[in-house]
């Protein structure tokens, strides 16, 4: 008997990449899949196909699962509820979303056009609410419901190049952050992935030079996106029941928990601060703990190749 078993999972941009991998892997483990994919390009330029989203259910369905496809975006909170009527009406009922559904419009930021930045904030950010928002009140109302996000190193340590994204893929871990804290009472947990895998979105890097396509090569060999799929999907079954509000990495085999921000000095000054003792006292007191700007290696992982844009 799989992990999932008896489970109904929404699985989100599940025709390529990660999420073709989530949906495979989520119906290997015994549950029924809602595959949704809006079958559009990387920078969501065109209006879509609902055909990567259909073969992939036929591909589940072919090898004895039960999985039906959706081709409608996740930045429609009407679509969004069409998927879980979808799901309620198809499967009798729903247990999990898992949710990579997103696009890419990497520039430098001086250089970003509004719709460069709307595009991207409006599937990762406003795509992660309508999944969770179409969701809550049946998760809370059954005391059983888990989510996992996407969240990004983009965001957690700063990209070039990628304003847009890095922004979406921060608030994406509020999100999930706060739906967990909230969702306790009721059995509702939600956690956030920060992935690295060869996917279409690391392959829309520029390569510059011979070193960058050096790691693009090995990525590829040894960086797979089964591998942040598989911890997706073992994170939103009844076995990690106790498991809610974290924020983790995938990279090859390597496994990551993330720290969340917390207070790491506090200066103080009894008469109050002025700009000048603020500047004379209290910035030097903190100054050998700010972080660089440098985008240092993910922790126990091949380091992700910068996705800088000019």
């Amino acid at each position: 008997m799989g992990a999932l078993e008896g489970k109904v999972v929404l699985v989100t941009g599940g025709g390529n990449g990660i999420g073709r991998d989530c949906a495979l892997i989520a119906a290997q483990e015994g549950a029924k899949v809602v595959v949704n994919d809006l079958g559009g390009s990387l920078k969501g330029e065109d209006e879509g196909s609902a055909g990567p989203a259909e073969q992939v259910a036929q591909e589940i369905r072919a090898n004895g699962g039960e999985a039906v496809s959706n081709s409608d975006s996740v930045t429609s909170l009407k679509a969004v509820e069409g998927m879980v009527e979808q799901a309620r009406d198809t499967f009798g009922g729903l247990h999990a979303v898992i949710n990579p559904a997103g696009i890419l419009r990497d520039v430098m930021f001086h250089k970003m056009s509004e719709e460069d930045w709307d595009r991207v904030i409006d599937v990762h950010m406003r795509g992660s609410f309508n999944v969770a928002r179409a969701t809550i009140e049946l998760f809370r109302e059954q005391n059983d419901g888990a989510y996992m996000f996407f969240t990004s190193t983009s965001g957690l340590f700063g990209n070039i190049g990628q304003a847009n994204y890095g922004a979406a893929k921060m608030g994406i871990a509020g999100l999930s952050r706060i739906i967990a804290m909230e969702g306790a009472r009721n059995n509702v947990r939600s956690n956030c992935l920060a992935p690295v895998a060869w996917t279409r979105m690391t392959q829309s890097v520029p390569i510059k030079d011979e070193a960058a396509a050096e790691r693009r090569k090995l990525m590829a060999e040894k960086v797979r996106a089964d591998q942040p799929a598989r911890f997706s999907v073992a994170m939103v079954t009844p076995a990690a029941a106790n498991v809610s509000g974290q924020i983790f990495g995938s990279s090859g085999e390597n496994i990551i928990l993330y720290s969340q921000p917390r207070p790491i000095e506090t200066v103080t000054k009894e008469e109050g601060w002025t700009v000048a003792t603020i500047l004379s006292e209290a910035v030097p007191k903190m100054a050998d703990k700010f972080f660089p700007l440098q985008r240092g290696p993910l922790p126990g992982a091949t380091q992700q190749p910068a996705k800088a844009a000019s």
